[in-house]
C-alpha cells in the first residue's frame, strides 16, 4: 500500500469577507496561497464555498466557518455551503445508524437550533481521500441517493424512484445528476443553455440529456449558468453561457477588453454538427462569438491532456487533469483563475503555480467567486 503523501489546500479569488483564502490579507488573492487561518483546523477533508462565506470539514467531523458566517459544529459527515442555508449532515441523535439533515441560518453560528431537521438513511460512506473520490455521493445529494437537498423550498427534494443518483450538482437556476450508469439529466431554467438540450426552455422535471448518449461521465460540475462534465476516458463537454468565457469559447466581452487571445475552438451548430471558429485576424473575415451554447460542445485541453474532475464557479470553469494539473478560465476580475492576476481568459490556461512547486493536484472545489485546490507533493521517481 502506498504512503500517503503531504497534501495541503491551497485558496485564490474573491475574500472580501475574510473568509480563509490563502493568507486572506486582501479583498482578493491572485495566486494560490496554502490556507491559512487560527479558525481553520488541520486535516481538511472537504471545503464547500459560498459567495460570502466557506465551510471546512475535517476528518475529524468538525465543521468550522470562515467570513460572513462563523462558528463550529462536532459530528459532521458532509456539508453544502449557499447565501441562503447551511446544511449539515450529522451522526444521529438516537442509538441507530441513521444521520440528522439540517438546515441552518448561516448567521445562526450554528447555536441554538437548526431551521429544519430530518433523519435520513445512510446506504454509502465517503471515501478516503481529501475532496472527496470520483465515485463518492456528497451535498446536496442525500446519502440515500433518492433525495437531495435546495437552499429554495422545499428543501428536501424526492427523486424518480427509477433514478439512482451518483452525483447531484445545484447552479443559480438548474440542477445536473450524474446517475449509476454514467448517464447526465438536467432540469431547471434553460434560459442561458444551461440544460444542454438544444434549446432555452426550463424543464420541470429531470431530462436525459440525449447529446451524450453512450458516452458514460464520471463527474458534472454546474455553474452559475454553465454546465460541465467530465466521461470516463478523460474527455469533457461543456455548453450552456459564456459571457466571461467560461465555455472556453471566444467572446465578444474579453475580445474587446483586449484581455485574452481568441484561439481556434471547437463547438457545435444548433443542428449538432460541429464547426471551427477562428479569430477575425487569421481568416480576414469577422470573428464568430459565442454568447450561448444549448448543446454539449467537446472542449480539447491542451497537450492532449486527460481530464479526471472539475468544478465551476458563477463564471469561471476548473479542470483537474489525470497528471494532476490545473486548468482554468472563464472570468477572472478576483484572482480566481490562479493566474497571478485579474485577466479573463476564453481559453484552457494552466494554473503554473503548483507546476513550479512541484505539486499534483487532487481536488478543486470552486466558490461563485473563488477556488480552493488540493494537493500533495509529486511522488520522486
Amino acid at each position: 500500500m502506498s504512503e500517503e503523501r503531504p497534501g495541503a489546500w491551497f485558496g485564490f479569488g474573491f475574500c472580501g469577507f475574510r473568509q480563509a483564502l490563502g493568507s486572506g490579507c486582501a479583498r482578493r488573492v491572485h495566486s494560490p496561497e496554502p490556507v491559512r487561518a487560527p479558525e481553520v483546523d488541520a486535516g481538511v477533508w472537504r471545503v464547500s464555498a459560498s459567495w460570502s462565506y466557506s465551510a471546512f470539514l475535517s476528518r475529524a467531523g468538525r465543521v468550522q466557518l470562515s467570513g460572513s458566517a462563523s462558528g463550529a459544529a462536532g459530528g459532521c459527515r458532509d456539508v453544502w455551503a449557499s447565501e441562503a442555508l447551511l446544511v449539515l449532515l450529522r451522526d444521529g441523535r438516537g442509538p441507530g445508524p441513521g444521520a440528522e439533515l439540517q438546515a441552518w441560518a448561516p448567521s445562526s453560528a450554528l447555536r441554538g437550533e437548526p431551521l429544519w431537521a430530518r433523519t435520513v438513511v445512510l446506504e454509502a460512506e465517503r471515501e478516503d481521500g481529501p475532496g472527496g473520490g470520483t465515485h463518492s455521493q456528497t451535498l446536496p445529494l442525500l446519502p440515500c441517493a433518492r433525495a437531495y437537498v435546495s437552499p429554495r423550498p422545499p428543501l428536501y427534494r424526492p427523486l424518480a424512484p427509477g433514478l439512482r443518483a451518483r452525483r447531484l450538482e445545484l447552479g443559480a437556476e438548474h440542477s445536473l445528476l450524474l446517475d449509476d450508469a454514467g448517464r447526465v439529466y438536467s432540469w431547471g431554467g434553460g434560459r442561458h443553455g444551461q440544460l444542454g438540450h438544444g434549446t432555452l426552455e426550463a424543464e420541470l422535471e429531470p431530462r436525459l440529456l440525449e447529446a451524450l448518449q453512450g458516452l458514460p461521465m464520471a463527474e458534472v460540475a454546474a455553474g452559475g449558468w454553465h454546465s460541465v462534465c467530465v466521461s470516463e476516458t478523460g474527455d469533457i463537454y461543456i455548453w450552456g453561457w459564456n459571457e466571461s468565457g467560461q465555455l472556453a469559447l471566444p467572446t465578444r466581452s474579453l475580445a474587446e477588453d483586449r484581455k485574452t487571445v481568441a484561439g481556434e475552438a471547437t463547438g457545435l451548430n444548433e443542428d449538432g454538427s460541429e464547426v471551427k471558429r477562428t479569430t477575425a485576424a487569421e481568416t480576414g473575415a469577422p470573428a464568430t462569438f459565442i454568447t450561448i451554447q444549448p448543446f454539449p460542445a467537446l472542449l480539447d485541453l491542451p497537450l492532449g491532456s486527460d481530464a479526471v474532475k472539475a468544478s465551476c464557479g458563477s463564471r469561471h470553469t476548473a479542470v483537474v487533469t489525470r497528471t494532476g494539473e490545473l486548468y482554468t478560465w472563464g472570468w477572472g476580475k478576483y484572482g480566481q483563475l490562479g493566474h497571478k492576476d485579474m485577466s479573463s481568459w476564453d481559453r484552457p490556461c494552466r494554473v503554473e503555480y503548483f507546476v513550479d512547486k512541484q505539486l499534483q493536484v487532487m481536488a478543486v472545489s470552486c466558490g461563485p467567486w473563488n477556488t480552493y485546490v488540493y494537493a500533495v507533493e509529486k511522488e520522486k521517481s
